[in-house]
């Protein structure tokens, strides 16, 4: 049994990841401000400091084997109008918290970050070789981070693995997602089935698609927390690993609202609108790299499965 600091382990991916570390037989304590996690999604069985990641040195100490980072402001809107809020937090926090883990000996970090650190990509399937260049804030922080870690491996031999999201969905047993405000596709759609919301917009229908809507890569919280806990086997000291976590197959934003309405049986209203600025055709991610070097391979990567998951939750905590 080993022990787990998971910050912002209230919040929708964290608290599926600590989830999964309790049920692996593992010690877990979860800090998180609860400025944008839930109270009512920390896992039974795991100890909680409620409090910000600058505040590391307060409370992280040698007992810990590793950190699972997740505490970080990810509105990509919110980033642009007050990009002070995510310096501060997603940057600053995580080097408080990097000086904090050289201080207490622990010397294994898992980190969250995120395709906006691409920005908009020229190529369709994405690895972790493909150029980056965050086009907002938010993305900037991420890689921002990413730098910092790269560096704390080379001069102080942190063992990291920096994970990179791209569509994250579905629910685990009682964990699942719920924003506010909610910009996720598949909980949009959802929120039209359960009447929360009149519509769904789709923003351009005249892209070089099958379809002419955008193709995102989607892929299960659950997967992406078994990811995690094999990243934790297979980090190494002194190097800071990167991989990509998708399915490696798109589906565009048609294919979703079609499998929401077969999902759950309910007329889902489109409205047509503008593409928006900066939303690429097509985003796949290649996740050879967490194969090879991780052993992961996603096992739920069925879009009705996810959907169907992420119904079974929406249903329960409706508004």
């Amino acid at each position: 049994m080993s022990k787990y600091l998971v910050t912002g382990g209230a919040g929708y991916v964290g608290s599926v990841v600590a989830a999964h570390l309790l049920e692996a037989g593992h010690e877990v304590t979860i800090v998180d401000n609860l400025s944008t996690g839930f109270r009512a999604g920390l896992p039974k069985g795991a100890a909680f400091i409620e409090a910000r990641i600058q505040d590391a040195a307060e409370y992280l100490d040698p007992s810990y084997d590793a950190v699972l980072h997740f505490a970080a402001f990810s509105q990509v809107g919110e980033s642009v109008v007050n990009p002070g809020k995510y310096w501060d937090n997603n940057v600053g926090g995580s080097l408080a918290l990097l000086g904090a883990m050289r201080t207490a000996g622990v010397r294994k970090l898992v980190f969250s970050s995120t395709a906006a650190t691409y920005g908009e990509p020229t190529e369709g399937l994405l690895t972790e070789a493909s150029v980056t260049a965050p086009t907002n804030p938010y993305g900037a922080s991420k890689l921002a981070v990413d730098h910092m870690i790269a560096g704390e491996c080379v001069a102080h031999g942190l063992a990291a693995v920096s994970l990179r999201y791209f569509n994250v969905a579905g629910s685990y047993k009682e964990f699942g997602e719920r924003h506010a405000p909610e910009t996720h596709l598949i909980p949009l759609v959802l929120q039209v089935a359960l009447g929360e919301r009149e519509s769904i917009s789709v923003f351009g229908d005249d892209y070089p698609t099958p379809d002419g809507t955008c193709v995102r890569d989607y892929i299960h919280v659950a997967d992406l927390a078994e990811a995690h806990l094999a990243a934790l086997d297979h980090a190494t000291g002194g190097e800071h690993l990167i991989c990509n976590l998708g399915n490696g197959n798109g589906f565009s934003v048609r294919e979703v609202i079609e499998t929401v309405r077969e999902v759950t049986g309910k007329e889902i209203p489109e409205v047509a609108a503008a593409r928006r600025a900066g939303d690429p055709a097509v985003l796949v991610a290649s996740a050879r790299t967490a194969h090879e070097r991780l052993g992961w391979t996603p096992r739920r990567a069925e879009l009705t499965g996810i959907v169907a998951d992420a119904w079974e939750f929406a249903q329960r905590h409706r508004h």
